[in-house]
């Protein structure tokens, strides 16, 4: 009978420290959007925002959406609404958001801050365009 002894493979200290070496090596080449984890969105996770009447309230809403994508802004008053569209430089500007909305597809939401007779016209707009919309009360 040929009987061949295995001998018990335990783990000498080289080896486990280049295992561990080589695991803890790799989190560091691995790129950051592939980990995730806590307080980290990717570019491609954000939303591309568009803000209508942005000169009153709507500056105080689109500046609470800053962590995401302004892509738009629209206000009828160049004027006074010059600020914020000094403060979103990358954002498109426009006075009239019904051609904002068709000629911009990559809209994901708007907010809506316009005077209150016209919130529902917007919204309207936007949501028949398939967007995601806040608006401020009331939606008359």
């Amino acid at each position: 009978m040929n009987i061949q002894k295995k001998k018990a493979h335990s783990l000498s200290r080289r080896e486990f420290l280049g295992t561990t070496a080589a695991a803890a090596a790799a989190f560091t080449i691995v790129p950051r959007h592939v980990l995730g984890g806590t307080g980290y969105t990717p570019p491609s996770d954000k939303l591309n925002i568009a803000g209508v009447g942005i000169g009153g309230m709507g500056k105080g809403n689109v500046q609470r959406c800053s962590h995401e994508n302004i892509v738009a802004l629209c206000d009828v008053d160049r004027e006074y609404s010059a600020r914020v569209f000094k403060a979103y430089p990358k954002a498109k500007v426009h006075t009239d958001f019904r051609k904002m909305l068709d000629e911009q597809k990559d809209i994901d939401a708007v907010i809506v801050a316009t005077p209150d007779h016209t919130h529902a016209v917007v919204a309207m707009r936007a949501m028949e365009r398939g967007k995601h919309v806040y608006v401020q009360k009331p939606l008359t």
